[in-house]
């Protein structure tokens, strides 16, 4: 089976109580069950994982490339300074796509600019929860595609 990870940055752990208005009323747990189950019709394994820390976060994206085909994540704050996530990106060699709950073009000026996306496979940004859904759409079409050619 095709397995796929889903990766979450800081502060999303808070989902349901931070910001309702910006990220919505679902967990962080009921959008990881979604996903799961979602996965599981796409005939994909769906592994997810939450982290605050810039250097886990880069541990477990290092770590996805040897088992799985490709990855879903939000980077949260770190979309914005992080080029140590860029790096690691562009080295596991596995498409990902970067997502965000909240329409970033609609907030704070710092937040219109990634260091991530320009290695990122697709950026989904603004449908709440409903970004990861069609990430993981487009990621099981990425990877459909990607065995295709093999």
């Amino acid at each position: 089976m095709t397995s796929i990870f889903v990766l979450h940055g800081p502060n999303l752990n808070l989902l349901g109580k931070r910001e309702p208005d910006w990220y919505g009323n679902k967990t962080l747990a009921e959008i990881d069950q979604m996903l799961i189950e979602e996965g599981k019709k796409l005939e994909l394994e769906v592994r997810t994982s939450q982290s605050n820390s810039e250097g886990v976060l880069i541990d477990l994206l290092q770590e996805s490339a040897q088992w799985a085909q490709g990855v879903i994540f939000n980077p949260g704050g770190y979309t914005h300074t992080s080029i140590a996530l860029r790096d690691t990106i562009t080295a596991i060699q596995i498409p990902v796509i970067e997502v965000h709950l909240s329409n970033v073009y609609a907030r704070e000026d710092f937040r219109h600019r990634s260091t991530i996306s320009a290695v990122c496979r697709g950026k989904i940004v603004g449908f709440g929860w409903r970004s990861y859904w069609l990430a993981i759409h487009a990621l099981a079409g990425i990877i459909q595609e990607n065995n295709k050619t093999r």
